[in-house]
């Protein structure tokens, strides 16, 4: 028994004039009707039906397209259907693809011209050598992976164009200098523009019609993947590199870190050099960690990608907050339950397990305060602590005052350390980081230095 029969014509990319001579055939026969009137071509087909009813009545795309795919089985027992979508039926048509796995009817598809045709004719490219992709907006926002060149389709209105904006500029991606906004093609009014990122969605009024095009798109993940490759080769084919081993490497991870280090003291947003000398320190930090993982693949230890999961794991469970159903609301609480977490994690018996002792003094001081509060542990108010930081500054004065005994020398040591505890908790208290402010306030220093010897900065 010959099954009903549904076929499925597309309006094109604009207007009439641009549908084949097959389709406008089809468009005169019986039973014919559009998914939506909302394209330029169907004004000429004033008397066909449409679903716009049920695009009205529906909560949903997931809920729309099935009822209409019911609905055209339906039509079809009365008689061959032809099916009206706007653009293509084989480009981005969700109807068309449930129609043929559809056992209910036979699907006949009748091609047309796309949108892509005229895009790829007013961009001057050839998709294939290109290796361009076309992705709808939602695809695109829910894979932060996503490389370019792409052809971003769905970009309704302003505010999808906007939220693609905000994803081009997230950290997971570069984010391009440019774009060009494809905006009613065929149609007399048509703009083929190219603009600034920030432009994206202050540059036409977006509708069906509208899709944007970048050239230029690069995960983080894309971009790591090839410092990897390069450390990789490195380690291969330079005599220099090929001799490092995990321990002769130390001594660069410190330097280094300490580079990012100086970088973030001297970064100021509205010196753009400063941030460039970040973005070029914490490159330099990333090889260290690369050629780590390259080391370790090579004993068969584990890879980048096992120390990328296992960080990841690691965060999402100390993120129950965020990831569960985790309690925290403050930093503190915040603070409290990862420490529990950690601890747990790591089978610690103490809070203190684990913190380098090679740390400098201030920052270990600070580390261990943040420790203490974190257990609960009482520290006294800030009123306490000042009173303790006079006390071992009194002991420091009265030792200095008989310097030169073995007793003033022992109390000037004890008072010291006292004194600098205390200022660790009360910079802390403060919000400000001890050892940044010492340095800072050093670098001071030196700058006085070299200004009375007379040498330039």
């Amino acid at each position: 028994m010959t099954r009903p029969v549904v076929t499925v014509v597309g309006l094109g990319p604009a207007g009439i004039d641009l549908l084949s001579a097959r389709t406008k055939v089809l468009l005169e026969g019986p039973q014919v009707v559009l998914r939506t009137r909302i394209h330029p071509a169907a004004a000429a087909y004033p008397h066909l039906e449409s679903f716009d009813e049920l695009y009205e009545q529906a909560s949903s795309f997931d809920a729309l397209y099935p009822q209409i795919v019911d609905a055209l089985c339906e039509r079809a027992l009365r008689g061959p259907v032809t099916y009206v979508v706007p653009g293509s039926p084989l480009v981005a048509e969700r109807t068309v693809e449930l129609l043929r796995a559809d056992p209910r009817v036979d699907l006949v598809v009748e091609p047309s011209l796309s949108f892509l045709d005229l895009a790829w004719a007013r961009l001057g490219i050839d998709p294939v050598a290109t290796g361009v992709r076309t992705v709808d907006l939602g695809d695109l926002l829910a894979d932060p992976a996503a490389k370019g060149p792409v052809l971003v389709a769905q970009t309704w209105s302003n505010r999808h164009l906007s939220e693609l904006k905000l994803a081009l500029f997230d950290g997971a991606r570069r984010a391009p200098s440019e774009v060009t906004i494809l905006h009613h093609l065929g149609l007399d009014d048509e703009v083929v523009a190219t603009v600034a990122l920030a432009d994206l969605d202050r540059t036409v009024e977006a509708d069906h019609l509208t899709s944007v095009y970048v050239a230029e798109l690069a995960s983080s993940g894309e971009a790591f993947g090839s410092l990897m490759a390069l450390v990789e080769r490195l380690r291969r084919e330079c005599p220099w590199d090929q001799e490092q081993t995990h321990r002769s490497l130390a001594r660069h991870l410190l330097e280094e870190a300490h580079e990012v280090l100086d970088a973030l003291e001297d970064l100021d947003p509205a010196v753009p050099a400063s941030i460039e000398h970040l973005e070029e320190e914490l490159g330099d930090l990333m090889v260290q960690a690369c050629f780590h993982a390259v080391l370790a693949a090579e004993e068969g230890d584990f890879t980048m990608v096992d120390v990328l999961d296992h960080v990841t794991e690691k965060l999402i469970y100390r993120h129950p907050h965020v990831f569960g159903d985790g309690g925290a609301q403050t930093k503190e609480e915040v603070a409290t339950a990862w420490e529990a977490l950690k601890a747990t994690e790591k089978q610690r018996a103490s809070v203190t397990d684990g913190i380098p002792g090679s740390l400098p003094a201030l920052g270990l001081a600070t580390k261990l305060q943040r420790k203490a509060q974190a257990i609960d542990l009482d520290l006294g108010t800030s009123e306490h602590a000042l009173e303790r930081a006079a006390s071992a500054l009194g002991v420091l004065g009265a030792a200095a005052g008989a310097s030169g005994s073995v007793e003033a020398t022992s109390a000037s040591v004890g008072g010291v350390g006292a004194l600098l505890l205390e200022i660790c908790l009360l910079s802390q208290r403060a919000g400000v980081d001890p050892e940044s402010e010492l340095r800072a306030a050093a670098r001071g220093l030196r700058s006085r230095i070299r200004l009375a010897e007379g040498v330039d900065e």
